[in-house]
């Protein structure tokens, strides 16, 4: 239908489809490529990869201890001393728990973006995420990082 001004009403919008009226009509490349993957999906591989390694070391120890990823830390002026910084800028935070009524088991957040931003390249992304777990982890088991690694 159009105005009465000759002009379709939508005109100026983008379409959400191409001129035959068709979308996407599946994925662009193969699941099995390495291109089908995020940045974020990568990064959560890195940290599993590390987290594995580590439970299946001190599985009693890291029992009951949650892992997550975030993609950048939240706006705080001053952070506590159980943040992992470089400069100013928080890479990591680990949360060591509250027991009692209210029990919130002890939790190790990654930031994504700060990490990915360091790194020259995968390899030294996944470097920077393994050195960045075994410190919060030695921190909150009360050891040396070394003894860790």
């Amino acid at each position: 239908m159009t105005s009465p001004d000759n002009r379709r009403p939508d005109a100026g919008r983008r379409p959400k489809r191409d001129r035959r009226g068709r979308g996407l009509r599946g994925r662009l490349v193969p699941a099995t490529v390495p291109l089908a993957r995020t940045k974020a999906e990568i990064f959560d591989d890195l940290v599993l990869d590390t987290v594995e390694t580590l439970e299946r070391r001190f599985a009693k120890e890291l029992t009951g201890v949650e892992f997550a990823v975030e993609d950048v830390p939240p706006e705080l002026n001053v952070y506590d001393s159980d943040v992992l910084e470089d400069g100013e800028v928080p890479l990591a935070r680990l949360l060591p728990g509250r027991p009692g009524r209210q029990e919130m088991p002890p939790r190790i957040v990654l930031y994504r973006r700060p990490l990915e931003f360091r790194a020259m390249d995968n390899d030294d992304l996944a470097d920077l995420v393994h050195d960045v777990i075994i410190e919060q982890v030695a921190n909150l088991l009360g050891v040396d990082p070394d003894e860790l690694a």
